[in-house]
């Protein structure tokens, strides 16, 4: 088909990334989430593609391996971030029992109202439809809050990160669970992560090790597709591979944490924190692409004709209100009454449309619009954009005192973690700057 020509195919990737790249811009000055004008960039691309007679192509296949690799990196990119210190213990811990109680709440409530006003579905399949929904969106949320204070920024990576992961860990649960045969229960559930953190720990470790005497420069890719693969062989083993990577980015952010005792003595610490750094920025850089062509792929996928029904409009608006009701009392009951711009911060996306697409074909109910899904991304997103534009409206100083306290803490970071003197230099600002400032 001409229009899928090479040449096209590299125009069409190049420019999406292009305006991708000033989307980011725009959600910076606008608190609109560049995922929605990403869709919306699919949406116009679908109708391209009408135009000209290429509608038939099945983007499926590249929508769940985009997924799956975006999934990937951006919990990788998240785990990156996190310092694992005392003072850090109560907020992971707050983020973690936010990010479980309301993921169960949510799955809950969302299921009984699916019970009720979808024809055909069971309590069993309500469950498997309404987790999807329930979990929050990293992908959204964490290029989202860079404005945000710190303590703030770093709740939401949390919580985020940890939805993820719970959220595929319980949809999994559930898809054992309709296979009598396969099924291994609740203590097979935790034996099962039981082995997963000794095997992400093992791996970690081993991965570390060897990387830091890799002298090639080319490096940097294999070692992603040894998490990719590492990822891959844990899913074929039924394990819960995002805590693979999810343990492997904690554990090279906080290497001087996890090599104590004899293990420090195996650890070039110069050469991991090359490794680090460089992993960082292809990471992030790797994130960004995979997230775009996600997102716009998935614009061109959506039916927007399934939006036009007042049930699927009756039902998503009682998931959004149930969403929002939970989130606001465990917001309450964990973070006291500073909570703004918190509540409104619990978009769905990336994986609430992968999990969907991965629900068995035996739970499949014929009932179900599509339309619901595309209903609570979009809504909950246009409830994010609101909430950060009037939380900017009152606190417009706070990015820049933000920024400040950031560019501090990484500064203060950097000199107590560095063993060269001549690195700080290239962070601490020169006389020079002082005086232009």
């Amino acid at each position: 088909m001409e229009i899928f020509s090479s040449y096209n195919v590299i125009i069409g990737i190049s420019l999406t990334i292009i305006l991708s790249f000033i989307f980011n811009g725009v959600a910076k000055k606008t608190n609109v989430p560049a995922v929605l004008l990403l869709i919306v960039l699919g949406i116009i691309f679908q109708y391209v593609l009408k135009a000209f007679g290429g509608d038939s192509i099945d983007f499926f296949p590249m929508l769940e391996v985009l997924g799956i690799v975006g999934l990937i990196m951006i919990v990788l990119e998240a785990a990156l971030e996190l310092e694992l210190k005392r003072d850090k213990l109560m907020p992971i811990l707050k983020s973690l029992a936010i990010a479980l109680i309301g993921l169960v709440a949510s799955t809950f409530i969302a299921a009984v109202i699916l019970k009720a006003l979808v024809k055909g579905m069971t309590m069993q399949s309500a469950w498997l439809y309404a987790t999807p929904l329930s979990i929050l969106s990293s992908a959204i949320i964490i290029p989202s809050v860079s404005s945000l204070s710190t303590a703030k920024k770093e709740f939401h990576i949390y919580e985020s990160t940890f939805s993820d992961i719970l959220g595929i860990m319980l949809f999994y649960f559930l898809t054992g669970r309709l296979n009598p045969a396969e099924d291994s229960g609740v203590g097979g559930f935790f034996l099962n992560l039981i082995v997963t953190i000794v095997i992400s720990l093992v791996a970690s470790y081993a991965i570390i090790l060897i990387f830091q005497k890799i002298k090639s420069q080319v490096k940097l890719f294999l070692l992603i597709a040894v998490l990719l693969l590492l990822y891959a062989l844990g899913k074929k083993m039924h394990l819960s591979s995002l805590i693979i990577i999810l343990i492997f980015g904690l554990v090279i952010a906080n290497m001087k944490l996890f090599f104590q005792g004899k293990l420090r003595g195996y650890l070039h610490l110069e050469k991991a924190k090359s490794i680090y750094h460089e992993l960082h920025v292809i990471t992030a850089e790797t994130a960004f692409v995979v997230r775009t062509l996600f997102f716009v792929i998935f614009g061109i996928t959506i039916v927007l004709s399934s939006l036009l029904s007042l049930k699927v409009t009756l039902i998503s608006v009682l998931i959004l209100i149930s969403i929002y009701v939970i989130r606001y009392g465990l917001l309450r009951l964990f973070m006291g009454k500073d909570i703004s711009p918190q509540l409104f911060i619990a978009p769905r996306g990336l994986i609430t449309v992968l999990l969907f697409y991965a629900i068995p074909a035996e739970a499949i109910v014929e009932g179900f619009e599509p339309g619901i899904l595309l209903f609570v991304i979009i809504g909950t997103s246009l409830i994010m954009t609101g909430g950060m534009i009037r939380d900017k409206k009152r606190n417009p100083v706070e990015s820049e005192e933000t920024k400040t306290d950031e560019s501090i803490e990484e500064t203060e970071y950097f000199i107590n973690n560095t063993t060269d003197l001549s690195e700080i230099d290239d962070v601490l600002p020169s006389p020079d700057e002082h005086e232009t400032e």
